[in-house]
């Protein structure tokens, strides 16, 4: 059987490196621009809630414009926007400028995950949908991985802002091979009917895989059933995790280790190595759980449950870190690919509990909660705690607290989503 979905899978995976590179190169990049425009702990944080604002914002509206358009049109949108976001980071002159091309780069950047998980759901069946999310998914370590490798070695060489052009560069690669090789299954000629038929082996009805001709679902609709709101609180609580590691990583191991420049590469390299992997274990736990007769929404519901018990070591990570590094790097780097085996799980609960022509919106309004989940956590927590520990050159104890939050973020989720969705069943919207 010819396996052409698998193919869609990698422009996806492509697509979301591209989308984690282009956000993680601030991050990477903040020694010298502390340098260059005299930024503290509050002025990087504002610059973090600048991006966070507007991509939660982006992301309830990506959500609508990708059910809207479809996953070609809407995809190719997003990338080409936040494509020249990225790159314009290098024509601003200003902490003011920083925040606006910041912002810009949120509201665009939105569009990655309402997209790839609607074309997820419209190219693979249920069964195979948390290993493609695992796989696609797993681009954002990708990209993390390219970013402490490559951004210091450009900066060191031929400025900080050659950094932004060149990964933001990047996107227009993808747009070509998106439109050479995307289409939706009904009409990819390059589809076997053998398999569209495997791909809509769990619809009773394969007209339905014309989703472009079904009506839109409104968001107060959506926000009526319960199964929205078990996808919304966990985003809100775990988004912001992955939030912190990817902002804060470079600056926790510089201010505890005095890692400078390209020393940093390797250990944040190594954290999201490890990431990628646990991208794509994510997505294969609960599937063999289901090739071993177990049903889909136990299968998930006991995947998250233990990929939640793996992120509690990380508030030992300080601790471990007064031993050697490399340990807390270890236990930080367990904890990230936690996470995003957490994400290939959560996201496919998704496809799992709604319709395919609700996929994109309902993905949006939760991106948006774990959003406005990061955005307080910043603001409330990170922005006045670390400044205020950063003041009195107790730094470490302001990261002891948040490697606190990060052990209990997932458990609390998965309470509270088993709560309100006990068994994870698929709702009518007719």
């Amino acid at each position: 059987m010819s396996k052409y979905r698998w193919t869609i899978c990698a422009l996806v995976f492509f697509a979301t490196t591209v989308n984690y590179l282009d956000r993680a190169v601030i991050s990477l990049l903040k020694p010298y621009l502390e340098t260059e425009f005299n930024w503290n702990s509050g002025d990087y944080a504002n610059i973090e809630i600048a991006f966070k604002v507007a991509y939660s914002l982006g992301m309830l509206g990506a959500g609508r414009l990708i059910d809207t358009l479809g996953t070609k049109m809407g995809y190719a949108l997003s990338t080409f926007l936040w494509s020249l976001a990225a790159m314009g980071h290098a024509f601003v002159s200003s902490t003011f400028g920083f925040s606006v091309a910041r912002a810009f780069l949120g509201v665009t950047e939105a569009g990655n995950f309402p997209a790839a998980i609607k074309t997820t759901a419209e190219w693979f069946p249920q069964k195979e949908r948390a290993l493609a999310t695992g796989i696609f998914n797993s681009g954002s370590n990708v990209g993390a991985i390219i970013a402490p490798l490559t951004v210091p070695l450009i900066a060191e060489t031929i400025g900080w802002k050659w950094a932004f052009i060149i990964t933001g560069a990047f996107g227009f690669v993808w747009l070509l091979l998106w439109f050479i090789y995307y289409e939706v299954p009904a009409k990819q000629a390059r589809l076997t009917k053998a398999e569209f038929d495997y791909i809509h082996s769990d619809v009773d009805d394969l007209a339905a895989a014309s989703i472009t001709t079904q009506p839109k679902v409104s968001w107060f609709k959506l926000l009526t059933f319960r199964q929205t709101w078990a996808f919304v609180v966990g985003k809100f609580l775990t988004d912001p995790v992955w939030w912190f590691y990817l902002f804060w990583l470079p600056d926790f191991l510089n201010k505890q280790y005095g890692l400078k420049g390209t020393d940093v590469a390797f250990p944040v390299a190594a954290v999201y190595i490890l990431s990628s992997i646990g991208s794509v274990g994510g997505g294969w736990i609960p599937l063999n759980f289901m090739k071993h007769g177990m049903p889909a929404f136990k299968a998930r519901k006991t995947s998250m449950l233990l990929i939640a018990l793996c992120v509690f070591p990380i508030v030992f990570a300080q601790y471990l870190g007064q031993i050697n590094m490399w340990l807390a790097v270890l236990v930080i780097g367990i904890a990230a690919a936690a996470h995003q085996a957490w994400s290939a799980n959560i996201f496919t609960t998704v496809s799992d509990m709604f319709p395919k022509r609700a996929v994109a919106s309902v993905t949006g309004i939760g991106g948006m909660a774990g959003g406005l989940g990061g955005i307080l956590l910043t603001a409330l927590v990170q922005k006045q705690m670390f400044v205020y520990y950063e003041s009195i050159n107790q730094l470490d104890k302001a990261y002891f607290i948040m490697f606190l939050i990060c052990g209990g973020a997932y458990l609390l989720a998965w309470v509270l989503m088993h709560f309100l969705a006990p068994r994870m069943k698929q709702i009518s919207l007719d």
